[in-house]
């Protein structure tokens, strides 16, 4: 039985895919969630020659889309990409209807980004030691816009506030688009978000960036200095980007992902326009996604504990 299980898995992987494949994001349009999945469905269309389409599912923090994978069938059909929200919420969501290590089988880190702390323009503060400095003085004064409860752009200023000391109040959306719409409007004074996301209201002089989470400088924004350069290294940090399929999904099936997940992100034009856009293309085996995944949700369980990010 195990010899005739492995050779029908084999079997269905040669033939794979025959028909169209869902990689479901579970955020809105336009995020480097969105980006990476549609950069992806686009090489992988014109290499299996079935169409691979992106079908956004945004809400509760990304669990929506989560769900609808971990219940699919684990035939490689429904796929799902997502940030490093999907081992995080857990841990601060407290009812996620699936388990994001058990329900899932691993493929292949994407990407990753640094994040930016930006503000409205009107904001009167231009480094991170003044923008920190307003806050102590105006304590609870300051709000922060998220894309949701549980994402790195809710954790990563609950993080900013806990080693800097002060406090600062959460405003959660049910997307990133409007938040930083009303960020630009003025109606919440600043917010974390990947490079990908904002860059173009950057350029645009629509927002202002005062420091970003990376070890160095990212190449399209070189004027923005790092945390580590503003005195808090402890603020090094940033978002990641995978690739799952369903547990149980036939390790054949789970291979021929993987290949051609490593290929797509190596290719040159590929490479460029993800570092273009301020992020780090990564690859990798399964292996070392599960032991990352694992390793982040442990990091940052700790984060929300010593916060209090769920009861904000």
């Amino acid at each position: 039985l195990a010899i005739a299980a492995t050779s029908l898995g084999t079997a269905q992987a040669q033939q794979y895919p025959v028909k169209p494949i869902r990689i479901i994001a579970p955020f809105t349009a336009g995020g480097p969630v969105d980006i990476s999945a549609r950069i992806l469905a686009q090489r992988l269309t014109e290499t299996w020659g079935q169409q691979v389409v992106v079908d956004n599912r945004a809400g509760a923090s990304g669990t929506i889309g989560g769900d609808l994978v971990a219940k699919a069938l684990p035939d490689g059909y429904t796929v799902l990409l997502t940030s490093s929200a999907h081992v995080i919420t857990p841990s601060i969501l407290p009812k996620v209807p699936y388990d994001p290590i058990r329900d899932f089988a691993p493929v292949s880190l994407v990407m990753s980004s640094p994040l930016l702390l930006m503000i409205t323009p009107t904001l009167p503060v231009n480094t991170v030691k003044e923008f920190i400095a307003l806050a102590k003085a105006r304590p609870g004064d300051l709000s922060f816009a998220s894309g949701g409860v549980g994402s790195s752009t809710h954790l990563t200023p609950e993080l900013l506030k806990s080693v800097t000391g002060t406090k600062m109040v959460h405003v959660p959306y049910k997307g990133q688009s409007q938040a930083i719409t009303d960020l630009i409007a003025g109606q919440v004074p600043f917010m974390f978000n990947a490079v990908p996301t904002v860059i173009e209201f950057l350029h645009a002089k629509r927002l202002r960036a005062l420091a970003v989470t990376a070890e160095k400088r990212v190449a399209p924004l070189p004027q923005v200095p790092t945390f580590a350069e503003s005195g808090y290294k402890e603020m090094t940090t940033g978002s990641w980007y995978a690739v799952w399929l369903p547990a149980k999904t036939p390790e054949a099936i789970v291979s021929r992902w993987v290949s051609e997940v490593n290929r797509i992100v190596k290719l040159p034009d590929v490479n460029k326009r993800i570092i273009d856009m301020g992020a780090e293309p990564v690859s990798g085996t399964p292996a070392q996604l599960d032991a990352y995944q694992k390793s982040e949700a442990v990091r940052w369980a700790k984060v929300i504990r010593d916060s209090g990010a769920a009861n904000n």
